[in-house]
């Protein structure tokens, strides 16, 4: 296996690369990490996004903080990079409940609501959902590797998975 470098992914943030880069993000709470793959390119794409739906804002200048323009915006740079959009498959986490709440707040129902979000607007670019680990009350951090499309979730006291 050829070790390329791995790309870090902040907050509101995303990535396109290319085998052998990987990609990773820390912490996703109520965060979902989108990872979008190009199996036959192999170029990969990974977004950290935070709030759902970015027409509730006036003022969104950072299309990474949205479930709905982030992913846009990733296809666009995987495309750049040679990923075909019609092969695009999908791997999510996150979205998780970090909150105990006793009220079933929508504002607390952030991570939930992501989920949603994300799975609606893949469904609208018709991109296929291979795997998810969702939901829950607990952060995880992955890593998710452009050579063999392996979406490995780390989370504290748990094992690490792929997906």
């Amino acid at each position: 296996m050829i070790m390329g470098s791995m790309i870090k992914v902040g907050m509101a943030d995303l990535k396109a690369c290319k085998c052998p880069d990987s990609l990773t993000t820390l912490g996703l709470g109520s965060c979902v990490g989108v990872a979008l793959y190009d199996p036959v390119t192999k170029v990969s794409g990974l977004l950290h996004c935070m709030l759902p739906d970015s027409t509730q804002f006036r003022n969104n200048t950072n299309v990474a903080k949205f479930a709905d323009t982030g992913i846009d915006e990733l296809i666009k740079q995987m495309k750049s990079l040679g990923a075909n959009d019609s092969r695009l498959v999908a791997k999510i986490a996150g979205g998780a409940q970090m909150f105990a709440n006793r009220t079933n707040s929508e504002a607390l129902r952030v991570g939930e609501r992501n989920v949603i979000a994300v799975k609606q607007k893949l469904k609208s670019l018709n991109i296929r959902i291979l795997s998810q680990d969702c939901g829950e009350n607990f952060g995880r951090t992955v890593e998710f590797y452009s050579e063999t499309g392996d979406y490995v979730i780390k989370a504290v006291g748990k094992p690490q998975k792929a997906i």
